[in-house]
């Protein structure tokens, strides 16, 4: 760092300056710059080749304040850079850097300590997508994964997470889904196939290894922000289609899959104008199947239909 002293002093530094102190030349190939940097020694302006010692204790005191001062300056530049970064809103949009691009964790032990290490810094939400079939975990592991639910809803963050259809058969899993959605996490399954993954915040994204072959324990820590919010994108048009679940009973049965998709729009708060272009469908389709929808349960209008729909359908 600038402003740093010479230091260490090498072993002969410190034997001529014990040399100069007791009033003895210094040897003729000894290289005196750093004990003069210092201000250990200066010339004898009487003697050629000859020196003067100083008081290595004043000299100790102000190489002190010198780095005290020089640290305070570095944290002061250190506490200014995000600031400097800020400026990156007025740099040419079309190349905006969206950040560091992604680690590879070269074992389920790594990515779950990264996992880890994310979910405590969560704020604001977590989305899951696990397309594994189930299977009888370990109770610990089990009680591992509530307890980080747990800690996260009761926090305010928002947990949403997205299972396989057989999910419904696996009782195991059933009772772990229970116990999540009681304590405010939404579930919901999907019977096609979907990508695994975990999006914290919409600022980490861990997916498996699909890079190198053969690490099939492996993943990827992504945090570039547009890979992230592309990411974001796919979970939410697979929850779209997804089915809400509660304690194993789904929406199905009454409602058409597209139904549910418009449904659920409607439920986030989307207008039903926007609703349509979400969905890839005209504005006279999502009229249609809304007027279907009322006729299956009954409802006269939509706002009938909606209460249903809080009430049973996403049930």
């Amino acid at each position: 760092m600038s402003g740093l002293p010479d230091l260490p002093l090498s072993a002969s530094d410190l034997e001529t300056y014990r040399s100069v102190a007791a009033g003895a030349p210094p040897a003729a190939d000894q290289d005196m710059g750093r004990l003069l940097g210092l201000g250990l020694i200066t010339a004898d302006p009487y003697q050629p080749d000859r020196y003067i010692a100083h008081d290595p204790r004043a000299v100790a005191q102000r190489v002190l304040s010198d780095t005290q001062s020089t640290i305070a300056r570095a944290l002061q530049c250190m506490a200014d850079l995000p600031a400097v970064e800020g400026l990156a809103s007025a740099f040419d949009p079309q190349r905006w850097y969206g950040g560091p691009a992604s680690e590879w964790l070269q074992s389920r032990d790594e990515m779950n300590a990264r996992i880890g290490e994310a979910v405590r810094d969560a704020s604001s939400e977590m989305l899951t997508a696990q397309p594994g079939a189930p299977v009888d975990r370990d109770p610990a592991v089990q009680r591992l994964g509530m307890d980080r639910v747990l800690d996260l809803v009761g926090r305010g963050v928002a947990v949403r997470s997205l299972y396989t259809a057989a999910v419904r058969e696996h009782a195991q899993t059933r009772a772990h889904l229970a116990a999540i959605t009681e304590a405010g996490a939404e579930v919901a399954t999907l019977s096609e196939q979907f990508p695994r993954m975990i999006l914290i915040d919409r600022t980490h994204l861990f997916i498996d290894n699909h890079v190198m072959a053969g690490e099939r324990d492996s993943g990827w820590h992504v945090f570039d922000r547009a890979g992230v919010a592309w990411a974001h994108v796919i979970h939410q048009q697979l929850w779209a289609r997804a089915d809400q679940w509660r304690d194993g009973r789904t929406s199905g049965g009454v409602l058409t899959e597209r139904q549910r998709m418009i449904l659920r729009l409607l439920d986030e708060g989307e207008p039903q104008q926007r609703v349509g272009p979400r969905l890839a469908l005209s504005e006279r389709t999502v009229t249609k199947e809304l007027a279907a929808a009322r006729s299956a349960v009954g409802a006269k209008t939509v706002y009938q239909l909606m209460a249903w729909w809080g009430r049973e359908g996403n049930a």
